[in-house]
């Protein structure tokens, strides 16, 4: 029986910082530590945060970091274990089966034992994701809130010690320890049961030098003052009262859109109109658009001294 192969570590919470950043993801010292010690102990890593924190984008960005292959399962409404660990392959058993019917001295045992071979297994993430060879995978479990709680019940296996049972053949671990990190964006809570096996953070959105980062990372055509106008005015916009008025504030992947916007309309300076003519990228929301007035969009452009 084969133990987890160790991981890979970042020497330190720094080194882990500079490593993301060069990514191209801005993690702060919180999650940056969060991380760390999650790939230290070997612990899957449970984020929750409003949509848009930047939760499937650090696993994406950790996978680049570590050398590791990225395997999604994208949880809904409805997932079942087949979906998320194996099936069968049922065409290739039956041919297999009519192709044994003329073998002379065929028994059912025996004929049950070929059926039920690896090569007629078909891989779902986290098969795949235990099976991945050294340095192993990254899983991301994402958006996890959305599967119902029998589902969750069946992640506990795999949560706690890295390995799934399938009746035809037995227990399957870990080849080498995969790094785990389970997304929700809490439209429920979670049974503790799962939480237990995790560490957690709470992601919440970025304070607005790190936003001020990001946008001027993944937007290079845009000005250091267009780009400090995105996040002062986003970062405005998620603050009382302002966020009242809305049913979902923008997230940082609409902000970094906002920007794209703005320098693709070769816009200088962030002014009302423009702002209405682009709420539709900020929001997704035809009632969170029309919420965004021009006399808002007016207020909020205003200098904080003069609020």
């Amino acid at each position: 029986m084969q133990a987890p192969a160790p991981l890979p570590q970042p020497l330190s919470v720094d080194a882990l910082l500079h490593a993301l950043q060069a990514e191209g993801y801005f993690a702060d010292r919180r999650l940056a530590t969060a991380v760390f010690l999650a790939l230290r102990l070997q612990r899957p890593l449970l984020l929750e945060g409003e949509p848009g924190v930047g939760k499937t984008a650090l696993a994406q960005a950790l996978a680049r970091v570590l050398a590791r292959s990225l395997i999604r399962l994208q949880c809904y409404d409805g997932l079942e274990q087949r979906e998320a660990l194996y099936e069968w392959n049922y065409a290739a058993q039956l041919l297999h089966m009519r192709a044994a019917e003329g073998r002379s001295g065929a028994d059912t045992a025996q004929l049950e034992r070929e059926v039920y071979q690896e090569r007629y297994l078909i891989r779902r993430p986290l098969l795949q994701a235990l099976q991945a060879p050294a340095p192993g995978a990254l899983l991301l479990i994402d958006e996890v809130d959305r599967a119902d709680e029998p589902f969750e019940a069946f992640l506990l296996e795999y949560l706690g010690e890295y390995q799934v049972s399938i009746p035809e053949l037995g227990t399957i671990r870990a080849q080498a320890t995969p790094v785990t990190i389970l997304t929700s964006n809490r439209t429920r809570d979670l049974h503790d049961a799962v939480k237990r096996r995790c560490l957690y953070l709470w992601l919440d959105y970025p304070e607005r030098e790190r936003e001020l980062a990001i946008v001027r990372a993944q937007v290079p055509g845009a000005s250091a003052a267009l780009a400090a106008q995105v996040a002062d005015f986003v970062a405005r916009l998620r603050s009382q009262p302002f966020a009242d008025a809305f049913q979902r504030v923008p997230g940082i992947a609409e902000s970094v859109e906002w920007a794209k916007a703005l320098v693709a309309l070769d816009t200088l300076v962030v002014d009302p109109e423009v702002v209405r003519d682009t709420a539709g990228v900020l929001f997704k929301q035809r009632e969170d658009v029309a919420a965004l007035t021009q006399d808002m969009a007016a207020a909020l452009l205003q200098p904080v001294e003069a609020v």
